[in-house]
C-alpha cells in the first residue's frame, strides 16, 4: 500500500479539513499503509514547552524494509536508482529494487563486520555516487545513525561535525568528480583526522577515480575490499518509531552548527506522504531531484521519499553547467524525466546562460517541475514556467526546512492554484500561523503578514538537536510560545496562499543553503589581522543572497585586495567555499547600540544599496560611523 494521493483541489481541501479536525486519526491512517513489526501503542504525545514530540510510540519497524523489501515482489525488476555520471558521454547505470536491496545488505554486513552497531554514528563525506545511497541505507538497515556532511565543507567543518556526533566511522571517496574538476575528498578527511577526530575508528574509502591517495593503515580500509563478497541478505534491525534515524547539521544564528535529529517512524510517514502528493508520482514515472544527499532535500526527496513509494529516482554526479548549460535539459530528454526538482539558484544561473541551451531539448515528458531551497523570484519563476514547463507544466514552489523533515507549504502537482512567487497552501496535517512580531498575536484575517510559525506537530518535525536539547528549545520553541518558530517571515494573500519572504533571524540563505552569520564571523575572526567583523546578506542575482562582510582590521594591517583574498581563504579553510564572502568592506568601526550590540539592520540596508532609507540612527552609540560606511560601500 501507498499513502493517500490527492486527486483534485477539492480532494485536497477535504483531506486538509480532515487532517486538522483529527490529526492523530489522519496520520495513523497514513502510517498503516507501511510495514510494521508491531503497531504503535500511542499515535502522538506532545508539548512544545519541553519540547517533546513522539509519533507512533511503541511501533516497531525498519525504514529500509519499507524502502526495499516490501517492493521486491511487485517491482523487484523496476529501476529504483538511475545514476547519471559526471561525464556526459559515460553510460547511465540502473539499479533495480532487487539489486539495490542486494547492495544495501552487502554494505550493512560489512558495517557490522567492522564493528558498527545500532546507535553508532557514521559520518559520510562523499560525492553523489550510488555507493553513497547504498551505504546510507545500510546504516538504517542495521540501526546505525547516519550523518551526511556535504563534500564541499572544509576539514575543520567536517571535524566539528564528526566530533559533535562522536562518529565511529567516516565513509568517503578518494576523489569527487565534479564538472571538469577532480576534488581530493580523502585528503580533506585526512586533514580532519589530523585536526583530531578521536571517536573515529575506521575510514572506509570508496575508489571513485582510482587516483593516488594518502593511506593510514591504522584506520583506512577500502570499501570494495570490505563489501565485495558479503552475503546479499542482511536481517534488518528492528527499530522503535522514536529511535534516531539520522543527524543532519544545519547552520543557525549562533556559531556552532546544530545537529538536527530525525527519527524512524514519523520521518518515514511524512517523507513518503509529501513526496507522493507534491510530485504526484505515478507508477512508471522517472523522478529527478538535482540536490545533493549532503542536504535534507537529498535525504527526503532523492532517497527516502521516492524509495518508500516504489519510485524510480535519479542521482546525478555532475553540475548543471558541465559540459555546457544544457546538461539538465539533455538529461531530462534522455531519460524522459517526468518530475524535475531543482533550486532557484540553478534556474537563475541557467537562465543567465541563454535560452538556446534549453530550447533544443524535448521536455515533453515533464509533468511537474519544482523549486526548493529559497523563495523563487518572479523572473526565475516565469522563465522556468515558459522555457522548461512550456507554459503548461505546473510548478511546485516548495517551502520547508531541514528541521521539518519534508515539504510543508506547496502546490500538489497540478491540483492546486498557481501563483508566481507564492509557495501555496499547507499540506494536510500542517497548521501554519502568521504571528505579529511585536505582540505575538496570531493574524487570523486575510491578507496578513508576520512571523511564520506552526501550532501543531507533524510526523516529520525534528525531535531535538543532538546533545543539546536546551538549544533546540531556545532556537525553535521560545520565540513564539507554544509553537514551532521557523525563523522565516511570510505573507498570506486574500485566498490563504502563503508567500515566504525570507529569514528574520541572523541566517543568510546562500544558493538555498543556510549560513549563520555568527559562523561566518567566527571564521573571519580567525585571521590574525581581523579585530572584529559583521556579516549580513544582500540581494545577489544568482545566489539569491550573497555574503557581505564588514571588517575592522588591526593597526598594522593594510586594507588591500591581497588581504581580502587571505580572509576569503581563511573562511574556505574554516567552513568551505560555500561560506566565502562575496564582498568585503574594511571599516574603522561598526554601528552599535549603546549596549554594544551591532546594528545589523543598518548594515543590511547599506549592503543592499538602501543607505538613504535607514531611518533614525541618532540613538546609536556612534551614528557618525554610518555615513562613513555608506560612502565606502563596495
Amino acid at each position: 500500500m501507498l499513502p493517500t494521493q490527492i486527486s483534485s483541489f477539492e480532494h485536497y481541501q477535504s483531506e486538509y479539513a480532515r487532517s486538522v479536525e483529527n490529526p492523530e486519526g489522519f496520520w495513523a491512517g497514513e502510517a498503516e499503509t507501511f510495514t510494521w513489526h508491531k503497531k504503535w501503542d500511542n499515535t502522538l504525545t506532545w508539548n512544545f514547552e519541553g519540547p517533546e514530540v513522539k509519533w507512533f510510540e511503541g511501533g516497531k519497524l525498519n525504514i529500509t524494509e519499507n524502502c526495499l523489501d516490501r517492493h521486491l515482489a511487485e517491482r523487484g525488476d523496476q529501476t529504483a536508482i538511475l545514476f547519471e555520471p559526471n561525464e556526459a558521454g559515460d553510460p547511465a547505470r540502473h539499479f533495480t529494487y532487487r539489486q539495490l536491496h542486494s547492495h544495501v545488505c552487502k554494505v550493512a554486513n560489512a558495517l557490522r563486520e567492522l564493528g558498527i552497531n545500532k546507535g553508532d554514528r557514521v559520518c559520510f563525506y562523499m560525492p553523489m555516487v550510488p555507493e553513497l545511497a547504498f551505504s546510507v541505507l545500510a546504516c538504517a538497515r542495521i540501526g546505525a545513525i547516519h550523518s551526511v556532511v556535504f563534500a564541499g565543507f572544509s576539514a575543520q567543518a567536517l571535524a566539528d561535525r564528526v566530533n559533535d556526533a562522536d562518529c565511529k566511522m567516516i565513509i568517503c571517496s578518494d576523489f569527487n568528480k565534479r564538472g571538469s574538476k577532480n576534488i581530493a575528498v580523502k585528503e580533506v578527511v585526512d586533514e580532519a583526522m589530523a585536526i583530531g577526530c578521536p571517536s573515529v575508528e575506521t575510514v572506509m574509502v570508496h575508489r571513485n577515480t582510482g587516483e593516488d591517495i594518502g593511506w593510514d593503515e591504522s584506520y583506512d580500509v577500502w570499501y570494495h575490499e570490505k563489501v565485495d563478497g558479503q552475503p546479499e541478505q542482511c536481517e534488518a534491525e528492528v527499530m522503535d518509531a522514536e529511535d534516531v534515524l539520522f543527524i543532519l547539521y544545519t547552520s543557525g544564528s549562533t556559531g556552532k552548527p546544530k545537529g538536527v535529529v530525525h527519527t524512524c517512524g514519523g520521518y518515514m510517514v511524512y517523507a513518503a506522504y509529501s513526496f507522493l502528493n507534491v510530485f504526484q508520482y505515478k507508477p512508471g514515472d522517472v523522478y529527478w531531484c538535482t540536490a545533493d544527499i549532503g542536504w535534507i532535500t537529498g535525504h527526503s526527496y532523492i532517497l527516502y521519499g521516492p524509495l518508500l513509494c516504489g519510485a524510480t529516482t535519479m542521482m546525478f554526479e555532475g553540475v548543471p553547467t558541465y559540459p555546457d548549460a544544457g546538461r539538465f535539459w539533455e538529461i531530462c530528454a534522455k531519460h524522459k524525466v517526468n518530475q524535475f526538482y531543482t533550486a532557484p539558484t540553478a534556474i537563475r544561473a541557467l537562465m543567465a546562460k541563454g535560452d538556446h541551451f534549453v530550447e533544443g531539448h524535448d521536455l515533453s515528458s515533464l509533468k511537474v517541475i519544482g523549486s526548493v531551497g529559497e523563495p523563487i523570484n518572479l523572473e526565475a519563476w516565469e522563465w522556468y514556467k515558459e522555457h522548461v514547463g512550456k507554459g503548461e507544466v505546473p510548478i511546485v514552489d516548495t517551502w520547508w526546512q531541514t528541521e521539518t523533515g519534508g515539504i510543508m507549504i506547496t502546490g500538489v502537482g497540478g491540483h492546486s492554484p498557481q501563483k508566481a512567487t507564492f509557495a501555496g497552501y499547507p499540506l494536510p496535517g500542517i497548521q501554519p500561523c502568521l504571528v505579529d512580531k511585536n505582540t505575538l498575536k496570531v493574524e487570523t484575517e486575510n491578507p496578513a503578514a508576520g512571523l511564520l510559525a506552526v501550532k501543531f506537530p507533524w510526523p516529520g518535525i525534528l525531535r531535538t538537536t543532538w546533545g543539546d536539547h536546551v538549544r533546540c528549545k531556545n532556537t525553535y520553541f521560545s520565540t513564539v510560545p507554544g509553537m514551532y518558530f521557523t525563523g522565516d517571515g511570510a505573507r498570506r494573500d486574500e485566498n490563504g496562499m502563503y508567500r515566504i519572504v525570507g529569514r528574520v533571524d541572523d541566517v543568510i540563505n546562500v544558493s538555498g543553503h543556510r549560513m549563520g552569520t555568527a559562523e561566518v564571523e567566527n571564521a573571519i575572526d580567525e585571521h590574525p589581522q581581523v579585530v572584529e567583523s559583521a556579516v549580513v546578506g544582500y540581494p545577489h542575482d544568482i545566489k539569491g543572497q550573497g555574503i557581505y562582510a564588514y571588517i575592522i582590521l588591526g593597526p598594522e594591517a593594510g586594507a588591500n585586495d591581497a588581504l581580502r583574498a587571505e580572509i576569503v581563504a581563511t573562511v574556505r579553510q574554516e567552513i568551505g567555499p560555500i561560506a566565502k564572502p562575496d564582498k568585503i568592506q574594511f571599516v574603522s568601526e561598526l554601528p552599535k547600540t549603546r549596549s554594544g550590540k551591532i546594528m545589523r539592520r543598518v548594515l543590511r540596508k547599506i549592503a543592499a544599496g538602501e543607505g538613504d532609507s535607514l531611518g533614525d540612527v541618532s540613538t546609536l552609540l556612534n551614528p557618525e560611523a554610518v555615513r562613513t560606511i555608506i560612502e565606502g560601500r563596495v
